[in-house]
């Protein structure tokens, strides 16, 4: 795995991103030289170390609170990852589970699921994420929640694809013959033979979620606002975007990289475990 990583120039440069944000995330105190929530005011709009008038003092500035805008960054990334893992494990949990029991049982349980999953569909991803945000109000548990509802179809129908394709092979019928329950042989017989896929899925369904996350957060719809996040950093620079505008091109630049780079390891993922596959 790890040669064939090596080899895959754009897999490589995603896995040191995503590993280079990682690092951000869990050293977040040791990179933030000052508190992310703190406001000094005397100290607003203070320009980075690079432009004319900045100091090592803020290396990237501050907000229009006098904020530390390195140190948002550092603990945003933190909120950042936590969504995405969370919300991807949610997400896969809830699709592998349903889709495994559509597929392997038909009839009218699967007629349910796939028409829930259809309407589902009919939805825009981001319209329904707003939706249910504006139902369920702020709160990081609740984006969680979001991230859950809106990706488990996916999940679903690519596990019932798979499941369809496997549960009549020999080696189920043997099982079965043998007296082993739906449960051993879902769970034990048939989900370890089809994961592979939803790997892959669950790497590339991680960057829609931190869009999602970052969008609610520009929206004010995200997470409370006294805990910093890369989205509203965005949706704050607004205002101060012809006179400071590193404060929006900073945040915006590592949402891109975060996502460009689980999406280059995520492509890499696939090609690895099933070059076939089309997702």
């Amino acid at each position: 795995m790890w040669s064939s990583l090596i080899k895959s120039k754009t897999g490589l440069i995603g896995a040191v991103i995503v590993i280079l944000v990682i690092i951000m995330a869990l050293g977040a105190p040791f990179f933030s030289p000052y508190d992310p929530a703190k406001q000094d005011l005397m100290n607003k709009l203070h320009k980075p170390v690079w432009s004319d008038g900045g100091t090592a003092d803020h290396i990237l500035g501050t907000d229009k609170l006098g904020r530390d805008v390195l140190s948002r960054l550092a603990y945003g990334s933190r909120i950042t990852l936590l969504v995405a893992f969370a919300g991807t494990i949610a997400a896969g949990a809830v699709g592998v589970v349903l889709g495994a029991v559509s597929g392997y049982y038909g009839r009218w349980i699967d007629a349910v699921i796939m028409r829930i999953v259809d309407v589902q569909l009919s939805f825009p991803f981001i319209l329904l994420a707003l939706f249910i945000a504006a139902v369920l109000g702020a709160g990081l548990g609740n984006i969680i929640l979001i991230a859950g509802i809106s990706g488990w179809v996916r999940y679903a129908r690519l596990i019932r694809g798979e499941i369809l394709s496997v549960k009549e092979m020999e080696y189920i019928e043997a099982v079965r013959s043998m007296g082993g329950s739906d449960f051993r042989i879902i769970f034990k017989h048939i989900l370890p033979n089809v994961i592979s896929p939803v790997i892959v899925v669950a790497t590339l369904e991680m960057a829609k979620i931190i869009l999602m996350e970052a969008s609610l957060s520009y929206l004010g719809l995200g997470v409370p606002l006294e805990i910093p996040t890369w989205g509203r950093m965005l949706s704050e620079a607004r205002v101060d975007m012809v006179t400071s505008p590193w404060l929006a091109i900073l945040p915006g630049l590592l949402i891109t990289l975060t996502v460009l780079g689980i999406n280059l390891l995520g492509d890499w993922l696939r090609d690895y475990m099933d070059p076939k596959l089309d997702v």
